[in-house]
This record gives C-alpha cells, sequence and structure tokens, in this order.
C-alpha cells in the first residue's frame, strides 16, 4: 500500500501546477468562454458561476475516469508469458455502489442548482420599471414602450433587417433596430411573434428565450452596465435568419427618458400591437375562407 508520506508528495505538486495554471488564466478563460463580461445584467454573474463550476466538476469526474481507464490498461495488461484470460469476477460491490452512487449525487448536485437559478431568472419582477413589448418578425423587431408618452399610450420603433454591404462588417449596423434600456432599473419584455417561432437572444446577457406565435413569454433582469450589446434571433426561422439582428443600448435614465421623447417628437406615439400579426388563423382570429 502507498504510504501517505508518498501520496501527500504526490499531491503538493499536482495542486501547486492547479494553481499556477489558474493563476495564469485569462478573464475570459476564467469565465468558461463565455460571452460578454461581468455584472452585466443582475443574473449573468450567477449563470456564470453555475457554468464554470459544472465544468470543473465534470472535469475532475473526467480526470478520475482516464485515470482509472490508463491505470487498469497499464496494470492488468497481458504480460509476457501469460496465456488464458485472467480471473473473472463476478461482482464488485464497491465499485458497484461507487459507480452508481457518484453519478446520482452529480446529477440531483446539477439539478439543484440549475433549478435554483433557473427560478431566480424567471422569477416576474413586481411593478417593474420598464415594460417593452417585444415583437419578432420575419426579419427584423418592433420595440413597444408601454406606459409612457402621451396619456401613457406608449411610443415604438419599427425596425427593418439587417441591410448587407459590400465591406467589413458585412452590415450597415447604423440601420440595425435598437431596444434602449434604462441602466439598474427592473425590466419587463412581453415577447411575441408576428408569423414563425423565433428566439429573443442577446448572448451578452446569457440567457434566450423563444417567441412562439399566439402566446406571450416574459423575460425579467436589471441591467447594470452601460454599454452597447448586440442581439440576434436564435431560432432558425426563414432565409434571411442571419439577418434578424438588433442592438440593445443600455444608457442612464436621462438618456433614456431623451430617446423616449425623442419618439414622441418624431409622432411614434402608441404601440404596434398584434393587429400587424401576419398569421391570420392565430387563436382569437378567424381563419380566412376561400369565399373571402
Amino acid at each position: 500500500m502507498r504510504s501517505p508520506r508518498r501520496l501527500r508528495w504526490i499531491a503538493i505538486p499536482v495542486a501547486l501546477g492547479l494553481a499556477a495554471a489558474l493563476a495564469g488564466c485569462t478573464q475570459q478563460q476564467l469565465r468558461g468562454f463565455l460571452p460578454g463580461e461581468p455584472g452585466i445584467t443582475n443574473h449573468t454573474d450567477s449563470i456564470t458561476g453555475l457554468w464554470v463550476t459544472s465544468w470543473i466538476v465534470l472535469l475532475g469526474v473526467g480526470l478520475i475516469v482516464w485515470g482509472l481507464i490508463i491505470w487498469t490498461a497499464v496494470v492488468y495488461r497481458r504480460r509476457k508469458g501469460q496465456t488464458g484470460l485472467p480471473v473473472q469476477l463476478r461482482y464488485n460491490m464497491p465499485i458497484e455502489i461507487f459507480y452508481t452512487v457518484v453519478p446520482l449525487i452529480l446529477v440531483l448536485g446539477f439539478f439543484a442548482f440549475t433549478a435554483r437559478d433557473q427560478a431566480n431568472i424567471e422569477q416576474p419582477t413586481q411593478n417593474p420599471d420598464v415594460q417593452i413589448q417585444v415583437f419578432g418578425k420575419r426579419w427584423s423587431w418592433d420595440f413597444n414602450y408601454l406606459n409612457v408618452g402621451p396619456d401613457n399610450k406608449g411610443v415604438y420603433t419599427q425596425g427593418i433587417q439587417a441591410q448587407e454591404i459590400d465591406q467589413d462588417p458585412y452590415i450597415d449596423e447604423s440601420k440595425l433596430p435598437i431596444l434602449y434600456l434604462p441602466v439598474n432599473k427592473t425590466v419587463e419584455l412581453d415577447i411575441e411573434s408576428r408569423d414563425v417561432v423565433h428566439s429573443f437572444w442577446v448572448p451578452d446577457f446569457l440567457y434566450k428565450k423563444d417567441m412562439i406565435p399566439g402566446k406571450t413569454n416574459f423575460i425579467y433582469f436589471t441591467p447594470t452596465k452601460i454599454g452597447e450589446y448586440m442581439g440576434k434571433c436564435a431560432e432558425l426561422c426563414g432565409e434571411y435568419h442571419s439577418l434578424m439582428l438588433f442592438k440593445v443600448r443600455v444608457v442612464s435614465e436621462a438618456d433614456y427618458e431623451a430617446y423616449i421623447q425623442s419618439l414622441v417628437t418624431k409622432g411614434n406615439t402608441g404601440i404596434l400591437g398584434p393587429e400587424y400579426n401576419t398569421n391570420t388563423n392565430q387563436p382569437g382570429n378567424e381563419a380566412p375562407t376561400g369565399n373571402e
């Protein structure tokens, strides 16, 4: 049996090597190569923590499994002069208990922490500071800013799909629809589709959700860092899916109010509601007939 002293001399260099490797990691590597940076919304850090912790645990499991495979292949290899099969064992209860209990603990642990974080992310915000209705359409976005403007009837912006140009980048970013959000204010996004299934995705926010015709889904979060972030549709929705792009611009509260006022000045008052949906046979609507 290997003595504890020898195991200690093996463990110390391994631990020092691991610490040195982690110390030399970049910020992106420490975040598991996820997009964005820390603290963009009130949810991104918890998502990053779950992701990185999961990979560390799974890497540890992988090292143990790989080590056991290599150890078995070396220790129990056929020696020179040996013939026939090695001694066969029908059962080994300690090993069977190990490979039953440990995976069960891992699965339950992953489930518990994932369910906890998802429940926190999906928890509705009571009386959000900002409520915005987002319509996905082939192949752009309409944004309705609710409860603002004259008589609190809302204001809107109507987007067009990304315009391709013959240079790098291949699109004219100045013509992309922009979703404005005030920093450090609670936000509720009511996301819907005008035609087919889309998916609202801002990679730096580390969260996305499908937009299903005839159904309203909700996203709750608080943007905590001023900046501009790219968004896109994450569900294949047709020929120009790759051009269904938009931007999210997180600004100060004063700049957000100024933007809302600029939409009022342009005459973009009211909202672009479901009457602009291209599907005529959604729940609550009558499907056209051949006599019409």
